[in-house]
Formats: structure tokens, sequence, C-alpha cells
């Protein structure tokens, strides 16, 4: 399975219709692929998303898509992986997908030297405790702060979207939505967690755990 980089910062629409497009002239013979990106700043609101968790947009374009959860964020200093993966070829079920994808992201946030990320039940993506009181990354805190998003869609057995692990980012607009539904859900990025790397080092590393997870 490949991996490559679209032109960035894009825009996300675009690359939406790319992925649908994709999964659609798909055979059961045409090779996974995993598509890395970073967007132009977008609100995308997943196929029953409430619009109620939409607080403030301002100025920050809101797309409705077809992937499932609720509300989220995409904008520079984030790295986006859109995993193309045909899950009934591999004769994979949603729940361990998902399962694997938060490995993945668990796995290469300790690569880069971040410990103590988790799940969280009920709440697909991966989190890290965090000080609420401070507002900061903790490893002893008494909260948890969302790092990485997941949302996936399946068309005749074939996923596509992915996920979405925060870099270095304003993380402001977070501010403008219920992240993922949740009212207060803190987000953190590497960068305030204290991890210093660039989009692409975090890119290559998560693409590369991404291939060593679905080598079969």
């Amino acid at each position: 399975m490949e991996y490559r980089w679209l032109p960035s910062p894009a825009p996300y629409l675009p690359t939406w219709e790319a992925m649908r497009e994709f999964t659609e002239a798909r055979t059961e013979t045409t090779p996974d692929e995993i598509w890395l990106v970073e967007h132009e700043p977008v609100y995308t609101l997943g196929q029953a998303g409430k619009p109620e968790h939409l607080l403030n947009p301002g100025g920050i374009p809101v797309v409705k898509c077809d992937r499932g959860g609720q509300v989220t964020y995409h904008g520079p200093g984030q790295v986006v992986a859109y995993c193309l993966l045909d899950l009934k070829r591999r004769g994979l079920f949603v729940k361990e997908y998902v399962a694997r994808l938060e490995d993945v992201i668990i796995a290469t946030l300790a690569g880069l030297g971040l410990a103590g990320a988790q799940r969280m039940d009920g709440a697909p993506g991966v989190y890290v405790p965090y000080d609420p009181q401070r507002g900061v990354f903790d490893p002893a805190g008494s909260q948890l702060a969302k790092i990485a998003a997941l949302g996936i869609k399946l068309r005749n057995g074939r996923a596509y979207h992915g996920l979405s692990l925060n870099v270095d980012m304003d993380l402001a607009p977070f501010l403008g939505i219920n992240p993922c539904g949740y009212e207060g859900l803190p987000t953190v990025d590497l960068r305030s967690c204290g991890i210093s790397c660039s989009l692409a080092e975090a890119g290559e590393l998560l693409a590369r755990r991404l291939q060593t997870a679905f080598e079969n």
C-alpha cells in the first residue's frame, strides 16, 4: 500500500470529491492508498452532524460531508491521512478498523515522544491527559484533551475519509465548535504537548505506521 502527499494546503471539497471518485471507480484489484494532506481552514459536519454543534464558525467555511461523526476542524498545522482501503477484501469489520487506526495514532505519538495517549470510551479518536485548571497537557492531568480525530465512510465495503492529527496549529477555531459533538472538549496539538516536529515528519511517521498496520 503506497502513500502520497497531495499538494497543500488544499481546499477540502475537491479532495473529498476525489476520494469519492476513487472509491466509486476502484475494482477488486485496485491497490489501497493513503493520501496525506494539510487543508485550508474548514469545518466539516458529518453525515448525521447536528448544526447546533457549530457555535461560532465566523468566516471559516462549513462543508457537510458523508463521513461519520459530528463536527471537526481542519486547517494549517494539522496532517490529515485519508485511508482508501478495501475492508471487504481485507476481511476487516468497522470496529476492528477503527481500533487499528487508533492504535496507529497512539504508536505514532509514542514514536514522536508523547506518552500517555489513549482512547476514550464512546468517543472515537485519540486523547492525552490534560490539566483543566492550567489548560495545559499534563501526564497526571485529571481530564482528557483531543489530539487526533477519526471519521470514516464505507461504500461497498471500501473505506474512505480517515484521521487527522494536530501537529502545530492555531487551536482557536476549535473554540467555535463542540469538537466531535462534545461540549467543552479541550483540543491540543503536539506543540502544546511539548513535542516539536514538522508536519512532514509527523505525516511521514504516521503513513509508515499505517502501512505497517495494514501490510497484510
